[in-house]
């Protein structure tokens, strides 16, 4: 795989956004701010943690309607973390993350018996010292949509741009008692395509000194396939899903009993996602899209951005810390890939490679280096990691956060 390529999987440092002013003309029909969740169909009693689903507007004439999930820290929220997170594709739900990954509850591991699938709490989610706002992006992602056919098509500058308006709303105008709060941009896979494009951007508005001031930070994580799961035949789960497609590699996920292959956990995830009775729970507007997707099948997105290494380079200049890492059990974007365009920077090295531990056992091996940029591998972990190795994420990002050696 030749290196620009690899960076379109391996360039998926998690920025943060400053906010530019635009005066935009919002419908008011679409204006509605967020709503809370207590309780979702699936999960017993009231939620242990507090949930908002809702739209913010982009675009000219908020005609791209951006659906977002909110979980406040479990912790503190009035001082925790606030993360923007991003899942990849691009076109794959940010569902992914909260009930497959890092988020605050997990389908629950048992053969599904033609009722709505169940969920629990997840006892590692990212919530635990952190609020995180997961966006269903770009538009045409999850339950996110446009008004309009001509605005359903994007391209990543365009996207970039969208998430940019997207978190200025939401902190201005929704939520303006985190803007004091430390603050970083996550995601995988793909999306670090687009994070760094919009990150640039803000930092470029810090230099200008537009407000209001944000306090921005950095925040990587590299993700891809594990070389340990089974590869399951998809076309055994043709009979029993109403919602049957190709599969991208990218998706494969850990075998766990009850929950044998990556078409189990579809057949979950579609089945509750497309439920009214979820739908209603989550504020989904009826009517606005289809069937949900884990990952958009067909989204009209055009990828013109291939590699995105100058920016990580500009960003480093402005002096923002990051963190980076990688599952060594990665065959499609192998960790020594993401060590080779980290190399290309040619950054001096503070700490070299050292072992980092979690409960007594070797969790990987990190080394940092002179800009702020920290490199850690996962032992044993793959795509998401989290998925693979929760306790040792949530250790690490928490060091992390607290400005603590891994």
């Amino acid at each position: 795989m030749e290196f620009s390529k690899m960076c379109l999987y391996f360039s998926n440092l998690y920025y943060t956004f400053l906010f530019f002013f635009v005066l935009l003309e919002i419908s008011p029909q679409l204006v509605v701010a967020g709503s809370p969740v207590k309780y979702l169909p699936g999960f017993k009693g009231p939620l242990p943690f507090e949930l908002e689903t809702g739209y913010i507007g982009v675009g000219e004439a908020d005609e791209v309607q951006l659906y977002y999930y909110f979980v406040k820290s479990q912790s503190n929220p009035k001082v925790d973390p606030l993360i923007l997170w991003f899942t990849g594709g691009p076109g794959c739900s940010t569902l992914n993350a909260i009930a497959l990954q890092l988020g605050p509850m997990m389908f629950d591991d048992r053969e599904y018996n033609g009722s709505l699938p169940t969920l629990s709490s997840n006892p590692y989610a990212y919530t635990k010292v952190a609020n995180v706002i997961f966006v269903d992006f770009p538009v045409g992602t999850g339950f996110s949509y446009a008004t309009t056919v001509k605005s359903n098509h994007s391209n990543n500058l365009q996207a970039g741009d969208h998430a940019y308006q997207f978190l200025r709303k939401w902190l201005i105008t929704e939520h303006p008692e985190y803007l004091n709060n430390p603050f970083y941009v996550g995601g995988d896979s793909y999306s670090g395509i687009t994070l760094p494009i919009v990150t640039q951007v803000i930092s470029d508005g810090i230099d200008a000194g537009i407000k209001p001031w944000i306090d921005l930070k950095l925040l990587k994580g590299i993700v891809a396939a594990h070389i340990l799961e089974p590869n399951c035949d998809q076309s055994l789960y043709g009979s029993r899903r109403s919602l049957a497609r190709k599969l991208p590699l990218e998706l494969n996920i850990p075998a766990k009993p009850g929950v044998k292959c990556l078409g189990d956990w579809l057949h979950l995830s579609e089945i509750w996602a497309n439920d009214e009775n979820v739908r209603e729970a989550l504020h989904v507007r009826k009517g606005t899209i289809g069937a949900w997707e884990k990952c958009r099948s067909n989204l009209p997105f055009t990828m013109n951005v291939n590699n995105t290494i100058s920016y990580h380079a500009y960003l480093s200049t402005k002096g923002l810390k990051s963190l980076i890492y990688s599952g060594d059990h990665d065959m499609m974007t192998p960790f020594i890939s993401t060590q080779a365009w980290i190399k290309s920077l040619n950054y001096s090295i503070a700490d070299d490679w050292r072992p980092w531990i979690v409960n007594g056992q070797v969790a990987g091996y990190t080394r940092s280096f002179s800009n702020q940029m920290t490199f850690a591998t996962l032992k044993g972990a793959g795509h998401t990691a989290p998925t693979w190795a929760p306790a040792e994420c949530l250790a690490m990002l928490k060091r992390w956060l607290s400005n603590k050696p891994l």
